[in-house]
């Protein structure tokens, strides 16, 4: 074995023996038995895999303990779905490339295929769950950051203090959180959807946890513009957030997605803005 092939295996031996522990961890924490027995089985493939390499390196080697606790706070913290589909999709010994490591190993061939299972199993095994509301955080900060962010780019300019501001913002937030929940509970209730609760509750706490965070900078900052200008990097960072998120466990094209959304919740604010200007010259309002 070549030195390049050498430094190959023994990288690959290290991922699959991190991958063992990282799926193993994970099934002892979920709460679904039908979860834990894909995660163990996928475990012990692993286990299998690196097993295989070091028989090829003739040297044992530790786990990644960094992306060992990463990949398992990920999960608990932002969900399984999402910290599954994201060290898929960065893992260097997914199917696509033990298949082009094939010519070197023959044996990887059947690694890739069963790799390919995995990346299969973990898709099911994510049907529903985390995935089943991502509709309703959707509909939540999509409406939220467009309207709130134009509201407030319209209030900055039709009013004076940025605590009158705030205030005007915070009643417009919450009044449209409960809206947008309701909205959502009756439309889904209407679909025969029994989860119409758990979607409406999806969708109301993102939009006021989004409301929130666009505000607050007009309770720190007295400077409404200054305040304005940090809503604006708010907003646009939240929406980059998110589409990452979205696009790793729904494998959307996050680009689009993320341009689309910004360009959206951008143009708003700025229509916004200059109706705000528009209304206070017309009314002669001064507040």
């Amino acid at each position: 074995m070549n030195a390049q092939a050498k430094k190959y295996a023994l990288s690959a031996q290290k991922t699959e023996i991190t991958e063992y522990h990282i799926y193993k961890k994970l099934a002892r924490r979920t709460r679904s038995e039908k979860n834990a027995q894909v995660l163990n089985k996928i475990a012990e493939q692993e286990k299998q895999h690196a097993a295989f390499w070091e028989s090829k390196t003739g040297v044992k080697v530790k786990p990644d303990k960094w992306r060992l606790y990463r990949t398992y706070f990920m999960a608990r913290f932002l969900g399984l779905a999402f910290a599954l589909k994201l060290m898929e999709s960065r893992e260097g010994t997914g199917a696509e490339n033990y298949s082009r490591q094939a010519k070197y190993f023959p044996e990887a061939a059947e690694f890739a295929k069963e790799e390919g299972e995995h990346e299969r199993a973990i898709l099911k095994m994510l049907e529903g769950g985390n995935l089943t509301f991502v509709g309703s955080v959707v509909l939540g900060l999509n409406d939220a950051l467009v309207e709130l962010t134009g509201a407030l780019a319209g209030f900055t300019l039709a009013l004076g203090e940025t605590k009158v501001i705030s205030l005007a913002g915070l009643v417009t937030g919450i009044s449209a959180a409960l809206s947008m929940a309701a909205s959502e509970y009756l439309s889904t209730k209407a679909e025969g959807d029994a989860r119409a609760k758990e979607s409406a509750l999806y969708t109301g706490v993102a939009y006021l946890g989004t409301v929130i965070l666009l505000i607050l900078p007009f309770f720190l900052v007295n400077n409404k513009f200054l305040a304005l200008g940090i809503v604006l990097v708010t907003a646009l960072l939240i929406i980059y957030g998110f589409n990452f998120y979205v696009a790793v466990v729904k494998e959307l094209n996050f680009k689009k997605r993320f341009f689309e959304m910004a360009a959206i919740s951008m143009g708003v604010a700025a229509f916004s803005f200059l109706v705000g200007f528009a209304l206070k010259s017309l009314l002669g309002v001064d507040v």
